[in-house]
C-alpha cells in the first residue's frame, strides 16, 4: 500500500519517501508497526490524487490515505512554528526534507528511505546513533522537550522498547523537565 502511494506521488513529479520510525525499525531488523510517507506534495495534492482520504491534521500537512489494505499517513515536509501549548506547533510552513529532519524528535526517528533509489537519507546523524544504540534528540534536548512534552515520555518508551541508552544531555533534559509530563493527556 505505502509503495503504491509513493509510486503515484512520484509519477506526479513529487518526492515521496518512507519516514521516521518505520525506517528506524527496518534498519534495526524490526517489523514496523506503521508506515509513514513524507513528501513535498501539499495536502491538497494528496487529497486530489487518492480516492479516499481523511483529514487527520491538514493544518499540519498530514492526510491519511485510506484503502481496504490499510491506512497510511502522508505528511508534507515541513518546519514547525512556535509551540504554545506544549504539544503542537501553532502553525507549520512547508519545507525541504533536510529542514523536516531538523524538527523531528530523535535522530533515529529523523531518517528517510527512498524505495526507488534504495537510499537512506540521514540529515541529523541517526544512523551512527542507531549503530551505537543511543537515543539523542535532534538539536537541543531541552528545546525539543519544551516544544512537545510528550517527547519526554517517548524518550523513555523508546529506550525501553529498543534497548537503547539515552545520550547524557538528553537524559539530563528528561530529568530537568519531567514535571512537564503533567501537562500530557493520560
Amino acid at each position: 500500500m505505502a509503495f503504491h502511494i509513493m509510486t503515484i506521488l512520484q509519477n506526479e513529479g513529487f518526492t515521496a519517501w518512507l519516514a521516521g520510525g518505520c525506517v528506524r525499525d527496518g534498519l534495526l531488523g524490526r517489523k514496523a508497526k506503521d508506515l509513514d510517507i513524507a513528501t513535498n506534495a501539499g495536502p491538497e495534492h494528496v487529497e486530489k490524487l487518492f480516492e479516499k482520504t481523511v483529514n487527520v491534521g491538514k493544518q499540519f500537512g498530514v492526510i491519511r490515505v485510506v484503502s481496504d489494505k490499510g491506512d497510511i499517513e502522508v505528511a508534507t515536509f515541513r518546519n514547525d512554528g512556535p509551540y504554545q501549548d506544549g504539544r503542537r506547533p501553532d502553525f507549520v510552513t512547508y519545507s525541504s526534507p533536510e529542514e523536516d529532519a531538523q524538527r523531528r524528535d530523535f535522530t533515529v526517528n529523523a531518517l528517510f528511505f527512498d524505495p526507488t533509489s534504495g537510499e537512506i537519507h540521514d540529515f541529523v546523524g541517526g544512523i551512527p546513533d542507531l549503530k551505537k544504540k543511543i537515543l539523542r534528540t535532534v538539536g537541543d534536548p531541552a528545546k525539543r522537550f519544551e516544544e512537545d512534552h510528550l517527547r519526554i515520555l517517548r524518550a523513555v518508551r523508546f529506550v525501553g522498547q529498543l534497548g537503547f541508552k539515552l545520550e547524557p544531555k538528553t537524559w539530563a533534559a528528561v530529568v530537568q523537565l519531567r514535571e512537564k509530563l503533567k501537562t500530557v493527556s493520560p
